[in-house]
């Protein structure tokens, strides 16, 4: 948790400070109304994402994959900025390309 009142990310470095897992979720900012990450996929990857319980949006920073929303399928890759609502199934497939993508969760 952060109480300062603003701060500055450089993607890059944040990214560096991945592991190197099949599928991680990293973690950079959490304050009262909201959180964000860098969540990455590697290619043939599994997302084993189950609904969540805020409102949430991911831009995919790099790579290519299909997501899943509530029975919907969309091709996704880099510039894609998706809203998902809390509770809607989602998770991405078919990974072509490992993916990175910036994760910004609305806290309720």
């Amino acid at each position: 948790m952060s109480d300062k009142n603003w701060q500055l990310f450089d993607l890059e470095e944040v990214k560096a400070k991945l592991k190197g897992k099949p599928v991680e979720y990293l973690e950079f900012l959490n304050v009262s109304a909201l959180n964000c990450g860098i969540y990455f996929l590697t290619a043939g990857s599994t997302d084993m994402q189950s609904p969540h319980d805020d409102d949430e949006v991911y831009l995919v920073l790099s790579g290519k994959a299909r997501m899943r929303l509530d029975g919907s399928e969309r091709a996704v890759g880099p510039g894609s900025l998706l809203y998902v609502s809390a509770t809607t199934e989602h998770s991405f497939f078919e990974i072509e390309e490992d993916m990175t993508l910036l994760v910004i969760f609305a806290n309720s």
